[in-house]
């Protein structure tokens, strides 16, 4: 099923859906729909005019399909908020609401004609690159859309992409300003560096009891022990299940006899071809004269696997000398199959024309597929009921597993019932724990269930993957405890060491720093040499990042340097100087490269104003909840 959900929401009608009620995740995230909320308001009118039920519902569909796309193969369907989606989703529709009317009021229209256009050439609608009404028709119904339907969302996505294109193609940027920007962008740096660890200020550090008090005192709420619960579970394997399987001969005999009755002899055809792709540089009639040229080449005796890798224009199969594989009948479409259907082997077709252009096709080999020998299945119809009969077995059992969790007080009854052993769990917070099983979000979700918690039920079975069910019960609820101050000395002593030590540091620094400011010469600090980097650019990365930022933040020294005292991610401090700024020679910028610049500041700013409009649309825009 997960599979499906993924093959309809990759296609271009997806994509089109999706940008008009895509959901600006940014603000809320896969995350955010896996917690519980309150329920959504829809449905709403924007200016006046209503935005359906229909609409968001078909709009929450799609984006849920996305999500769980989005989300892979182990996707559990039963994390997502439907609440959240559908609130998400009619927000969504109510901004393309407000932009399709912002388009509409700047006199925007466009004609059914362009639209049908756009229709027919959509690749995801053809068939051997010809536009296919049954692919359309289909392809729409995997979406949950009418003709209509898609039509009416295909011209809303466009207007809205013209307006965006208007802004986009309307800004502009002066020479002047592309300039600024090239020179910033060109200029280096002369720079030093002095980086201070905590290491001797650690050592000068004391701490009272009184000091450790106070900050446990003050940071309580930080020492609190997770809630934590323990379990205990009964899991059924369906590896485990295997050993009480047995082989039955005479249904692996009837396996057989089924399996040849459904055999059908067929014949595999190995095709090679070359390729003359008619495009626009390349018109049909020339690409017709050329395909005859080498059809005459052919004929007088040149060999087709080297005529097809120097002249084929398909990049697949031409450095394989045009092998294109084999072929049943079938599984090619139009004039292409019928050409390769009625060669014989080691015969070369007349020039056969189809959508991508001319092609010249060779049959290198007829086969015919041999009805199944046993001994060559036997392994693969041994596998097969094998497969069939543990998933009976599993399925049973996790029936009854199910029934006897319901009805049962504890897991004693099914574990007996069932010759399963309970097993016990460490205890986990809702982080998840160690093991494969406390670590697995379904575990997790109900493990921290308030009702199996407060009435110490049994859980549901719950499907860790395709071969393993297990059923819970609360062993032990762990509830947050307010840890003492012994148990915590150790770290608020690391935690004080660390910030006395800093401070300590800082204070040292920031002297040092005014002595530099007022012209004191640079020298080594607890033993650590200044570092001296000439002439580094904005994208250096031979010096730290952090050094780096704080560089091109200072202003080009008057006389001697400009300073800054920065503080690292790793704790330790740093004094940074600019000895030097350079300027770049603009003279040898060609004019390509600054009309390259002025047509990247240009879009950028064309995204600003489109911005700042759809801000301002929202800001005035009347929009109701129903």
């Amino acid at each position: 099923m997960l599979q499906n959900i993924r093959d309809n929401s990759q296609g271009i009608v997806a994509k089109i859906i999706v940008g008009l009620i895509v959901v600006t995740f940014a603000l809320f995230g896969v995350e955010s729909l896996v917690s519980l909320t309150s329920g959504s308001n829809a449905p709403a009118t924007v200016n006046g005019v209503e935005i359906s039920e229909r609409d968001v519902l078909q709009g929450a569909d799609l984006q849920r399909r996305q999500i769980l796309a989005q989300m892979g193969e182990n996707a559990d369907p039963t994390l997502l908020d439907d609440n959240l989606i559908r609130k998400a989703t009619l927000d969504n529709l109510i901004q393309q609401e407000i932009l399709v009317q912002s388009a509409a009021s700047q006199d925007m229209q466009i004609a059914d004609q362009a639209l049908d256009q756009m229709i027919v050439n959509t690749q995801d609608f053809k068939v051997d690159g010809v536009f296919n009404p049954d692919r359309y028709q289909a392809v729409l119904r995997n979406a949950g859309l009418t003709p209509m339907m898609y039509k009416n969302l295909l011209r809303k996505e466009s207007l809205i992409s013209y307006e965006r294109s208007g802004y986009m193609l309307s800004a502009f940027v002066l020479n002047s300003e592309a300039e600024r920007i090239m020179a910033l962008d060109g200029q280096t740096r002369d720079i030093a560096y002095l980086t201070v660890g905590l290491q001797d200020y650690i050592k000068e550090v004391s701490l009272t009891p009184a000091d450790l008090s106070a900050y446990y005192d003050a940071h309580k709420q930080d020492f609190m022990t997770d809630e934590q619960v323990a379990i205990e579970y009964l899991l059924i394997n369906k590896a485990d299940l295997l050993k009480e399987v047995t082989l039955d001969d005479a249904e692996l005999q009837s396996q057989f006899e089924q399996l040849k009755a459904a055999f059908k002899s067929e014949e595999q055809r190995v095709v090679s071809h070359i390729m003359i792709e008619v495009s626009d540089s390349v018109d049909d009639a020339a690409a017709l004269a050329k395909a005859q040229d080498l059809e005459m080449r052919l004929a007088a005796g040149e060999d087709f696997a080297e005529l097809a890798k120097t002249e084929s224009d398909d990049p697949g199969s031409a450095p394989a000398g045009g092998d294109l594989g084999v072929y049943q009948q079938g599984m090619l479409d139009g004039p292409f199959e019928q050409a390769v259907f009625a060669l014989n082997a080691g015969e070369v077709s007349e020039p056969v024309r189809t959508a991508f252009g001319y092609h010249i096709i060779k049959l290198t080999g007829v086969s015919v597929s041999e009805a199944p020998v046993f001994e060559e299945v036997k392994d693969q119809l041994i596998a097969e009921q094998m497969d069939n009969k543990v998933e009976q077995i599993y399925v049973e059992r996790v029936g009854q597993l199910t029934d006897l969790a319901f009805s049962s007080g504890d897991l004693q009854e099914p574990a007996a019932e069932l010759n399963l052993n309970i097993v016990e769990a460490a205890p986990f917070s809702r982080q998840g724990g160690n093991a494969d099983i406390t670590a697995n979000p379904r575990v997790i979700r109900a493990a921290f269930n308030e009702e199996l918690i407060r009435d110490g039920l049994n859980s549901d079975p719950i499907e860790l993957d395709s071969g393993r069910t297990m059923v819970l019960r609360i062993k032990e609820h762990i509830r947050p405890r307010q840890l003492s101050e012994e148990e915590v000395k150790p770290q608020i002593t690391d935690i004080l060491t660390l910030q006395k030590a800093g401070e300590a540091l800082q204070a040292s620094l920031e002297s040092e720093l005014e002595k530099l400011q007022q012209g004191a010469e640079r020298t080594a600090i607890n033993g650590t040499e200044w570092q001296v980097a000439d002439a580094v650019g904005r994208g250096d990365r031979g010096q730290p990042v952090e050094i780096m930022a704080a560089a091109f933040k200072l202003p080009e020294p008057e006389q001697g340097a400009s300073y800054s005292l920065i503080a690292l991610q790793d704790g330790t401090r740093a004094i940074v100087a600019v000895t030097a700024v350079n300027q770049p020679d603009l003279s040898e910028v060609s004019a390509d490269e600054k009309q390259a610049m002025r047509n990247i500041l240009s879009q950028r700013a064309g995204q600003f104003d489109y911005q700042s409009m759809i801000e301002a649309r929202k800001d005035a825009a009347e929009v109701e909840r129903l």
